[in-house]
This record gives structure tokens, C-alpha cells and sequence, in this order.
């Protein structure tokens, strides 16, 4: 029997009136990689694994993931399969406590699972990723309340609770200080030992630290994909994003 493709699309499109936002995109996504999509503004990045996750319907094409079409399944369904997508506006409880935040996704893995959800487990659990992502002094304080980069980590916290097959990030970076970010890139290579990564990021030192591979996208398609090193060389990814500054 043949290798199952981890996550795979087909023919992908996502059309808003005569917007073309996801324009045909066929992708491929290795188990345990750490991949990066990069872009410019408004080239359909987040749209896409908005596709991915389940967030936004499908105009055509498909979704695979492990194996099974889950192109018409909603986003809840598909977080039970394995796929955590952190939005790049923050998605969090802001009256609620730090730790319960992360709580109430420990609930929801273990629920979905069939496994007992004491309240002593979920809050051990919901403390070992506090640690994990550096936040937890911070656990009794409304989420709310914290500045915008350590709301944009709790994200990502809730993000592991759920203990994911595929984690996709979308800016995860953004509003982070420079030893935040240095933190999260080593967070990142922790998180895939265990877990595949898709990352949405504009910030270049980011992306050319941790991606094995990177996925360019232009007007809803991909331009181009390949190492680091070939995106840095590739000439029309310099004229349609990297050339331009954006950041």
C-alpha cells in the first residue's frame, strides 16, 4: 500500500464574487515538516489555510488530510482530526483567565478523545503549556489584559493543548520583542519533534530560520516553492515580494 500523503489540495480555489483569492493551488505537505508560506499583501495566505482548517469554504478543488477528503468538513470536525490553526488576529477569551484559556482546550481534546477531564488534569496540563510557551506568570491574569505579543503566544498555547497532528500559525510573531521572537523560533523547533508546522510569517529572518521549505504565493497562486536557499535565488519571487521590501 502506498505512503499516505500527509495533507494535500487539489485544484484549491476559493473565489469571493470576481476576487480570485485562492486561484487553483495544488499543495503538498509532508508529515514533520516545518513549512512557510510567504507573500505579498493580499496574495491569499491566510485565505488558504483558512481552506485548510476549515474556516472557509472551498469554491472547488480539495482538501486531503492523513488520507480522507475533508474539503466539506467544518472546522470543529476538523480540529478533532488533528488540525490547530492560530489566526492571525488574536482568538482568545479576553475575560478569562490566562490558564483558562489554555484550560478550555485541554477540555475539548480530552473530551473529544473519550478520556476522563478531572479538573486536576486539565489544570496540570493547561500549566505545562503555560511553561512551554513562557507564560506562566501570567496565569491568573485576564488574557485580556496582556500586552499583544503575549496574546499572540497564548494563541499558540491553546493552539497545543489540543495536542495537534498539524499546526498552522498565521503571524505568530507579530508584536513579539526580538528575544520573544528568538524564544518562539526555538518554541517552534521544540513543538516539531512531535507535530507538522505550516507558518504564515512576513518576517524573513523568521521564515529563513525554521522552514526546511517554503510555498510562495502571488494572486492566489503558488509562484514558486523550494529550500530557503532557492527562494532567496529565485528571480521572480524577488520581483513579486522579496525585491519590494515588503516585510
Amino acid at each position: 500500500m502506498a505512503d499516505v500523503t500527509f495533507l494535500k489540495t487539489k485544484d484549491l480555489k476559493c473565489h469571493f464574487g470576481g476576487i480570485k483569492a485562492v486561484d487553483g493551488v495544488d499543495f503538498t505537505l509532508e508529515k514533520g515538516e516545518i513549512r512557510a508560506i510567504i507573500g505579498p499583501n493580499g496574495a491569499g495566505k491566510s485565505t488558504f489555510v483558512s481552506l485548510l482548517s476549515g474556516r472557509t469554504e472551498a469554491t472547488a478543488g480539495e482538501v486531503e488530510f492523513l488520507g480522507e477528503n475533508v474539503t466539506r468538513l467544518p472546522a470543529y470536525k476538523r480540529v478533532r482530526r488533528g488540525i490547530a490553526y492560530t489566526f492571525q488576529i488574536t482568538n482568545i477569551y479576553k475575560d478569562f483567565p490566562v490558564i483558562e484559556n489554555v484550560a478550555i482546550a485541554v477540555q475539548s481534546r480530552l473530551s473529544n478523545s473519550g478520556e476522563k477531564t478531572g479538573a486536576g488534569r486539565i489544570r496540570a496540563e493547561a500549566e505545562k503549556v503555560l511553561a512551554r510557551v513562557g507564560l506562566s506568570q501570567f496565569a491568573e491574569r485576564k488574557a485580556g489584559e496582556l500586552a499583544y505579543g503575549h496574546q499572540r503566544l497564548l494563541e499558540v498555547g491553546m493552539g497545543l493543548a489540543l495536542q495537534p497532528e498539524l499546526l498552522i500559525l498565521d503571524e505568530p510573531t507579530q508584536g513579539l520583542s526580538d528575544s520573544e521572537v528568538s524564544d518562539f523560533c526555538d518554541l517552534v523547533k521544540e513543538i516539531a519533534q512531535n507535530a507538522t508546522i505550516l507558518l504564515i510569517e512576513h518576517n524573513m529572518d523568521v521564515v529563513m530560520t525554521l522552514a526546511g521549505r517554503i510555498t510562495v504565493l502571488n494572486q492566489g497562486r503558488i509562484l514558486a516553492e523550494g529550500s530557503p536557499e532557492d527562494i532567496r535565488a529565485n528571480r521572480a519571487v524577488q520581483d513579486a515580494y522579496l525585491g519590494r521590501g515588503d516585510e
